[in-house]
């Protein structure tokens, strides 16, 4: 399965490569230079497939614990300001996606959207400490019943063009449903109550919908 986000650049791709591999076996008399354009013509395609890819996955929902919204490393777990909704210190966890992980956003609980907010920016590598700030990103606010308010920030990275949020005032969301995507990016912060309980560490593997990140 490929997520939707992916279709147009999915068929753009499919063309040109396949008028490469046509092209080279016309113009191009030298065999091994044709094999070889076509073989990294094909290599290309895979690998636009497999970032847009949209695996099918079982989530057991629950009130009682936060999920993981996306695929990736976790790479930051600590007590910080958050400055652009609570205004008072959260314990941050983010994850860290790679070229070659899904790059699917899921809801990491069931709830009521408080707050949707995109902001344009720059395209810092998503590591970088001011990223969260300065790059370009969407800050969204789900009214959980135990954990209270739970802010999860997708923040593009040095690749990533586009983000696309689904999420609008006012919804009902529910835990592992699509929340969007964000095209050849980067990280994803959540911001938790202080003191609640995290189920992971730093640099562990999380799985979206999958990885339970924190309990109640």
């Amino acid at each position: 399965m490929f997520h939707k986000e992916g279709a147009k650049i999915i068929l753009i791709t499919l063309t040109i490569s396949v008028a490469v591999v046509l092209l080279a076996e016309q113009y191009i008399y030298s065999y091994w230079l044709v094999k070889a354009i076509q073989f990294f013509a094909l290599v290309f395609m895979i690998l636009v497939l497999q970032f847009f890819r949209n695996p099918k996955r079982s989530v057991e929902v629950s009130d009682h614990h936060i999920l993981a919204p996306v695929d990736g490393k976790i790479v930051v777990i600590e007590e910080v300001y958050e400055p652009e909704y609570f205004k008072e210190k959260r314990l941050q966890v983010s994850i860290f996606m790679s070229p070659i992980n899904v790059h699917v956003t899921r809801y990491a609980a069931n709830g009521l959207i408080k707050f949707s907010k995109y902001h344009a920016g720059k395209y810092l590598v998503a590591w970088h400490p001011k990223a969260s700030e300065e790059n370009e990103r969407t800050t969204v606010v789900i009214e959980t019943k135990l954990f209270g308010d739970v802010l999860y920030r997708q923040i593009a990275g040095a690749l990533a063009r586009r983000i696309v949020n689904y999420a609008k005032e006012g919804m009902q969301v529910v835990q592992g449903a699509d929340a969007g995507f964000i095209k050849f990016g980067s990280r994803v912060d959540i911001f938790l109550p202080i003191g609640t309980e995290v189920n992971v560490k730093l640099n562990e593997k999380a799985v979206g919908g999958k990885t339970i990140i924190a309990t109640k």
